[in-house]
């Protein structure tokens, strides 16, 4: 009795009391945006906001039995957990009715549940128990390949299932790795990588929509022209040779600048394309020369970087056209201005920028939304809950709330960076990067930022799945940070 009396004052309660505040501003937004005028009981269990009653009910028990639990069992079965979820997801595919062109609900008895929930819970698990293994190193090539394999394998067989919005949530375990120690370079790959997919996407379907044979290799032109300026910079900040830097840009504009006088003389036989492949030629051969010279293995990375470049601006069409699905295409052509659809794919999004701004500063008031009352916004208890806040509590309403969730993910890195056990500290940054991601991706999606994928907001939307899965996560890392001086060996 006194062991558990002990543990429970071990626990963090700030970071719980934050978890129980969310939550119940969930429910109360939930039952505000299905709120119904002809049965406005609280206890009606038929309704959406009854059946989330339930779920936080089941969740509260979950978070009792998570904490109960010996923390050195999380540590012990994490590759047993991670093993059954991948071979869930996989049965999935098969077993999965399809539901909005997505195989990736289980249906079981009353309860419909999303294995891709759980499985960022095991991916969690499963990275600590690997990294925090004895002598491991993010410097190994292999190492790096395993912890790679471990993120991707979930997150591919998530896409087989036509669910590409919650495979990228996977993403966010990348952060993790610049925690433990990942050369901040390849943070700066994965950003111009992003970076080059946008512009081509952009320019390639300018060039499509036009017979102009320049706007055809602009995209080709731009991305390479980027990747070379991106090069010379990164030699001069990770090499520290300002002098490499200038030889490596200045020799490609002169080659530019040539095709540029070329054409000013009425000779267009050498396009704009042939420089860019003797230029991708030429900066190879230089890279592979300086790595040789000065036994430099970066060369290699920033060779790689040059090689994918381009690989990306001729994978991008066939990604976008046959992985997306077309109302992920038509969501993303919005976002980027290629399209304007009100009605169609902008509608979401239109109708929540309408109802936030229509809340002003101090809102309408709980249960006098107009937009949320009346169906305006699709979805407006699970991926656009905080449409109904910013509604009905206002700007004052929304920030108190983004306060919350910052005050959370600033209190969960302070619980991380004072685990002893490699094993608790790289899964609570394993937590609060899904749990950024997600705060971050759904309210930019609601206010038009980024393209909606259908993720839910953290403790808020509706559905048991989600809010299951956010629990597990949250306590048992509450639960290893009570025994926090304890150190999990392998």
């Amino acid at each position: 009795m006194s062991r558990k009396v002990s543990l429970f004052r071990s626990l963090d309660w700030i970071t719980i009391l934050l978890y129980v505040t969310l939550v119940t501003i969930g429910w109360f937004a939930i039952y505000s945006s299905t709120y119904d005028f002809e049965n406005p009981t609280i206890l009606n269990f038929s309704a959406r906001h009854g059946s989330q009653l339930i779920w936080i009910g089941f969740a509260f028990l979950l978070a009792l039995i998570t904490i109960l639990i010996d923390s050195k069992m999380y540590n012990n079965l994490a590759y047993i957990i991670y093993f059954l979820i991948i071979l869930l997801l996989i049965a999935t595919i098969f077993l999965a009715p399809e539901i909005k062109g997505s195989r990736s609900w289980l249906k079981i008895g009353p309860i419909t549940m999303q294995p891709a929930e759980l499985a960022k819970y095991a991916t969690a698990l499963c990275l600590g128990k690997f990294m925090s293994s004895y002598n491991f190193t993010l410097n190994s090539i292999k190492n790096m390949f395993l912890v790679g394999f471990i993120i991707l394998t979930p997150m591919l067989i998530i896409i087989l299932q036509q669910e590409t919005g919650s495979a990228l949530v996977f993403t966010a375990f990348f952060l993790v790795l610049f925690r433990e120690g990942m050369n901040g370079i390849f943070m700066v790959l994965a950003f111009l990588g992003a970076l080059f997919f946008v512009l081509f996407l952009r320019y390639d379907y300018i060039s499509s929509s036009s017979n102009s044979y320049i706007l055809e290799s602009f995209g080709f032109v731009i991305v390479f022209i980027l990747s070379v300026i991106s090069v010379g910079i990164m030699i001069a900040y990770y090499l520290k040779d300002n002098r490499q830097m200038l030889q490596f840009i200045g020799g490609n504009a002169i080659l530019y600048l040539l095709t540029g006088i070329l054409h000013l003389f009425g000779i267009e036989a050498i396009t704009y394309t042939i420089t860019a492949s003797i230029s991708i030629s030429l900066s190879i051969l230089y890279l592979f020369i300086m790595a040789l010279l000065q036994k430099q293995k970066k060369y290699f990375l920033f060779i790689i970087f040059l090689i994918g470049s381009i690989a990306l601006c001729n994978v991008t069409d066939y990604f976008f056209n046959n992985v997306l699905q077309p109302h992920q295409q038509m969501r993303i052509k919005v976002v980027l201005g290629l399209e304007d659809d009100p009605l169609g794919a902008g509608y979401n999004v239109r109708q929540s920028k309408i109802g936030i701004g229509s809340g002003g500063l101090l809102g309408k008031g709980f249960l006098n939304g107009t937009q949320t009352k009346l169906n305006y916004v699709p979805e407006q208890d699970t991926d656009f809950i905080f449409c109904t806040i910013g509604e009905e509590q206002g700007f004052v309403g929304s920030i108190v709330v983004l306060f919350l969730y910052i005050a959370l993910i600033i209190r969960l890195v302070i619980l991380a960076e004072r685990q002893r056990s490699s094993f608790s500290r790289i899964f609570g940054y394993s937590v609060l990067s899904i749990i950024f991601f997600h705060v971050a991706i759904n309210i930019g999606m609601v206010i038009g930022l980024v393209p909606v994928i259908g993720i839910p907001l953290v403790f808020l939307s509706y559905g048991g799945s989600s809010l299951w899965s956010f629990t597990i996560l949250l306590f048992t890392f509450i639960r290893l940070d009570a025994n926090r001086m304890e150190i999990l060996h392998q």
